[in-house]
């Protein structure tokens, strides 16, 4: 034995106090619980949605659409019957299914009845994340409570505040791609957090996770802040005679108008913060670090 391990002190004990407190083994499972069916429950609304949009059981189609309706299609309605002379008439607005190439029409019009084929068990399946505020407040996972507050409440917005209350939401193909980006993302990240629970890490899940985002985050939030403005009055939000003729904004669309803006910046602090997640976990430079459960 060297002179220097003879004089090296002794390694106190760790007491209780500096232990990593454990997971009840009842809450671990339930926890495994949460994670599975949350990802079976995206699975399904993922493998609806893909069916719906390539018409993979040939029924998509013929699917109808929840509400005919759009500002777009009133206006035109509108402006064709009034006694105006050519020249206004053409401003008319040029549904965008007509601009589209033949092979693509039918694409979008499967997309604009996605509503029909998803939009109840997307509410529904979106609404059981509620629980992942409780899971934070009960200290069952290490999320920051805020972050998890405002991601679950913004998707509840969305999917019963804005889908829910406006038919003209409903038939818009944005919903489709929100769905489409939020199912993708939450198959990954349920089962990501599932295999964690039990001690496993699967490359492929730990590189979908931290790499996904770049094309799945501007998709879904854009097509969120997109819907959000859909819902706005066509008038002028500034009052006026014009506003007064076409329609005074309530003080519910200002509110929605200031969500519109401020989404924006939203999505960039979400965008930057996974990217750097991703150099954290996947960069060479750095050590494996555990990672979270929720």
């Amino acid at each position: 034995m060297s002179r220097r391990e003879e004089t090296r002190p002794p390694v106190p004990p760790k007491t209780p106090a500096d232990r990593k407190p454990q997971t009840p083994r009842a809450v671990q499972v339930y926890l495994i619980a949460y994670n599975v069916i949350s990802t079976l429950g995206w699975a399904y609304i993922l493998i609806l949605t893909l069916i719906h949009l390539f018409n993979l059981d040939g029924t998509s189609n013929s699917t109808p659409a929840p509400n005919t309706k759009t500002a777009s299609s009133v206006l035109s309605r509108l402006m064709s019957t009034l006694p105006l002379p050519k020249a206004f008439k053409g401003f008319s607005p040029t549904p965008l299914e007509s601009r589209l190439p033949p092979y693509l029409q039918p694409a979008y019009h499967r997309a604009m009845t996605a509503f029909t084929r998803v939009g109840t068990q997307t509410a529904f399946v979106q609404s059981f994340a509620v629980l992942e505020v409780v899971h934070v407040l009960l200290g069952w996972v290490r999320s920051p409570l805020q972050t998890t507050a405002m991601q679950v409440s913004s998707r509840l917005f969305l999917v019963w505040g804005i889908a829910e209350q406006f038919p003209a939401v409903r038939s818009n193909p944005l919903y489709a791609s929100m769905v489409l980006a939020w199912s993708a993302t939450e198959v990954i990240r349920y089962s990501f957090y599932a295999f964690n629970l039990i001690g496993q890490n699967p490359a492929i899940l730990l590189y979908l996770r931290y790499t996904t985002f770049y094309l799945l985050y501007p998709l879904g939030a854009g097509s969120e802040a997109f819907l959000i403005y859909a819902t706005l009055p066509a008038s002028s939000p500034i009052p006026g005679w014009q506003s007064w003729l076409q329609g005074m904004w309530k003080p519910t669309d200002y509110i929605r108008a200031g969500l519109f803006a401020i989404w924006w910046p939203g999505l960039y602090v979400m965008y930057t913060y996974m990217i750097n997640q991703r150099r954290k976990v996947l960069g060479k430079a750095h050590p494996k670090k555990a990672l979270k459960t929720n």
